[in-house]
């Protein structure tokens, strides 16, 4: 009984250490810049500049495959599955467009440019520059899945239709956290505004 006590405790302050280590880590990542435009109760507004990214577009539907699928082609090249076997910067979010057919973007840090990325071995990804864009952004904690971002989703439309903001049909989802990161998790659901 003692011996499983101290594998537990051992593994317990294995996993704070990690928890504080991913918690840590998140300071040092470039995040996608924006502006606050302005705050309400359940969203905000947000000027975002231009902004390059690598992208590729995912042949599953839905977060979960969609996610799966396009992390592991995107973490691949910036790991160094490129080239040059460059590994590059991870920044933040994990941008996903909630569209018919998915795209997932990891912003590029901001002292590369197109003509300093390495080639991608896989060619299904591509370096695409994002425009400036105003977007309304809602934010909330845990875990995403299908049921939650699209619950958010309706939250965000009802919220803006009642603030009478037009907005358009391009919807992303914003992840901001490691996969194995359990506390203080952060992801958000966008709508460009007309």
């Amino acid at each position: 009984m003692k011996i499983i006590t101290i594998i537990l405790v051992i593994f317990l302050v294995l996993f704070i250490v990690v928890q504080f280590y991913f918690i840590y880590g998140q300071r040092n990542i470039e995040t996608y810049p924006y502006d606050v435009k302005k705050k309400y109760e359940q969203f905000e507004i947000r000027n975002y500049p231009s902004t390059l990214f690598t992208s590729v577009k995912l042949s599953q539907k839905g977060y979960k495959n969609a996610s799966s699928q396009g992390f592991s082609i995107l973490a691949g090249y910036i790991f160094g599955n490129n080239a040059r076997k460059e590994k590059i910067s991870m920044t933040s979010p994990v941008t996903m467009t909630l569209e018919d057919s998915m795209t997932m973007m990891f912003m590029v840090p901001k002292k590369l440019n197109k003509e300093t990325l390495p080639i991608p071995n896989q060619s299904q990804i591509e370096f695409k520059i994002e425009p400036a864009k105003t977007l309304a952004a809602i934010t909330f904690s845990g875990w995403a899945n299908d049921a939650e971002i699209e619950k958010y989703k309706q939250e965000l439309k009802a919220a803006l239709d009642k603030e009478g903001i037009k907005y358009s049909n391009k919807f992303y989802f914003f992840g901001y956290n490691a996969p194995f990161e359990i506390f203080n998790r952060k992801n958000e659901v966008l709508v460009e505004l007309e």
